[in-house]
């Protein structure tokens, strides 16, 4: 165990071997390193969740074939690959065995590279999921039904072009929703219907625009609001008044719709009580987005979790640290993307105990440097060993890897199961650079758009109801990306049912622009916009956001 592990009275202070910033490690978070038995990290926080979540692929939707039966696929995986991809199905059946790629370790060879290599001879599935009908075009999807083009998703039914829900139907274009069905364009909103351009708000109906309100029905470009129906910029109308001037909105307008955005913004900046952070029955607990937590410190979306620090996008943690994109964990660290694991590290995308060094490995128990295993012990880069041989091998590895420096650090970058951009890293860090990814062994995919035809979006019909059927046997070209997309038949009906203009950006980039808002890690100061009292909040000073409230003012004001 690193000596500086020992002492517990002060904080430790290093500077992170990427981004050469320094960061500090406190007393708290030693005790905790040391409890579940990982290194110190080398790189700062940020750098971490970084690596990590470059490892899941957020992808670009593409047809290929299986490696194995050259049966056909849809999968987020890029197309120069690494390794073989073979469907769900097939990754899961009897019909190949990854102890088949075992190989004996080489004292005179990197062990990463060993790993590596190793990691290129075992098949991913071609996608995450399970008891799910007609989504083929999906991925990390669960128990779902007739979804198309949409990630991380469970319990939805006709939901296009979205990312992470939980009991969504219906809707197009949502973003972090729960309980929710015909809604639009919306972020981060809960048990709502028929809720459109709207961020942060619950149990709303039949509403335009609303910011951070409750409990509203038939209101327009509205905020911090409860209780209200028929308001207009929060000002009271009659229903008949309020009706008739929805009527006048021109809402099946694209060009009206992009000044109503316009003006949200501006209303968002200007009016709107923002509060410093989304926490929810929490204790002793500290971060944003955390929902039933307990002594949970610099954590970001995480909920039913206790004893845990610097964990980002996961449920049900317990005692883990630097655990990313991980669910019903306890006592792992420095882990990405891994589900119902115990005493686990330095894995990714592995639900097993007392291992580390896991890709891709399933109910493993005492495994060291393996991948693609299912229900093994014992092993050491996917080759059996008796208990004795195991541990004495796995003490000359280890003690190897700390000779070069390497032992209790992640795996690299070149191990990532595609380019750095098509990440879910790519979401919280927009602003990294193709160089530093490729100097950190990384990847990157520029995509060329020479080749790619259809019409411009700039030529669609600036009114809904101006739009012909015929639209939908029409490619069309992203302004932004050059990228091609279509309007779905299904798609096109939602729209003209509930008088929305076509979208002019291909749908993941509408995805990536409403999910900047939800993935800030990092805290800014600010003053309570009541109190005057310092506080800390997730909102980055170029948002330009005035009146920024602590939590007792907000509660005490906005209710």
């Amino acid at each position: 165990m690193n000596s500086e592990m020992k002492t517990h009275s002060t904080s430790s202070v290093q500077v992170c071997q990427n981004c050469q910033s320094e960061f500090v490690i406190s007393p708290d978070e030693l005790i905790m390193y040391e409890k579940v038995s990982v290194e110190l990290p080398e790189i700062c926080f940020f750098c971490r969740i970084k690596q990590h979540l470059s490892f899941w692929m957020f992808g670009k939707f593409r047809n290929g074939v299986s490696d194995l039966s050259g049966e056909n696929l849809i999968t987020v995986l890029p197309e120069k690959n690494r390794y073989p991809i073979y469907t769900l199905t097939e990754w899961y059946s009897d019909k190949w065995d990854a102890m088949d790629s075992g190989v004996d370790y080489d004292p005179t060879q990197s062990f990463f590279k060993q790993l590596q290599a190793l990691q290129e001879k075992i098949p991913h599935p071609h996608q995450n999921g399970t008891k799910n009908t007609g989504c083929e075009w999906c991925d990390d999807v669960w128990n779902s039904k007739n979804c198309y083009l949409s990630r991380s998703m469970e319990e939805c039914e006709d939901l296009y072009y979205s990312y992470r829900n939980l009991w969504v139907r219906n809707s197009i274009d949502v973003t972090v929703c729960f309980n929710c069905e015909k809604c639009y364009d919306s972020s981060e909103c809960h048990h709502s219907y028929k809720l459109f351009y709207s961020k942060h708000s619950r149990d709303c109906i039949n509403s335009y625009f609303l910011y951070d309100c409750r409990n509203c029905q038939n209101c327009f470009m509205c905020w911090n609001l409860r209780g209200k129906s028929y308001c207009i910029e929060n000002v009271q109308y009659t229903k008949e008044a309020y009706q008739e001037k929805l009527k006048s909105l021109s809402l099946g307008s694209y060009a009206s719709i992009q000044s109503f955005k316009k003006h949200f913004e501006e209303i968002t900046q200007k009016d709107v009580i923002h509060r410093e952070n989304f926490n929810l029955k929490v204790y002793n607990s500290d971060g944003n987005y955390l929902l039933d937590c307990k002594n949970c410190h610099n954590c970001n979306t995480i909920n039913e979790s206790e004893d845990t620090y610097n964990c980002v996008r996961g449920m049900k943690h317990k005692s883990d640290i630097d655990a990313n994109g991980c669910w019903y964990s306890e006592l792992i660290g420095n882990c990405a993307n891994c589900v119902n694991a115990y005493a686990q590290k330095y894995s990714n995308w592995s639900s097993s105990r007392y291992s580390e060094y896991l890709d891709l490995c399933i109910e493993c128990e005492n495994c060291f440097g393996c991948v693609g295993l299912k229900k093994k012990k014992y092993c050491i880069l996917n080759k059996q060993h008796t208990k004795e041989s195991f541990d004495k091998l796995r003490t000359r590895i280890i003690s190897d890897m700390k000779k070069n420096g390497k032992y209790g650090k992640f795996l690299p970058y070149s191990m990532s199961a595609g380019p750095f951009n098509f990440s879910t890293a790519f979401l919280y860090f927009p602003e990294t650079k193709k160089e530093d990814i490729l100097k950190l062994g990384g990847y990157w995919e520029d995509i060329s758009k020479s080749h790619i035809e259809g019409m411009p979006t700039s030529e669609l019909p600036d009114d809904i109801k101006d739009v012909p059927d015929i639209i939908v046997t029409q490619p069309l070209i992203c302004p932004e990306t050059g990228w091609r997309f279509n309007i779905n038949q299904n798609e096109l009906s939602f729209y003209k049912q509930n008088n929305i203009p076509l979208p002019r950006l291909h749908f993941d980039v509408r995805t990536k622009n409403r999910l900047k808002y939800l993935t800030v890690l990092k805290s800014h100061p600010y003053i309570c916009y009541y109190c005057s009292k310092n506080i800390m909040a997730y909102y980055p000073p170029e948002w330009k956001y005035e009146k920024i409230a602590c939590e007792e003012c907000y509660k005490q004001n906005i209710n």
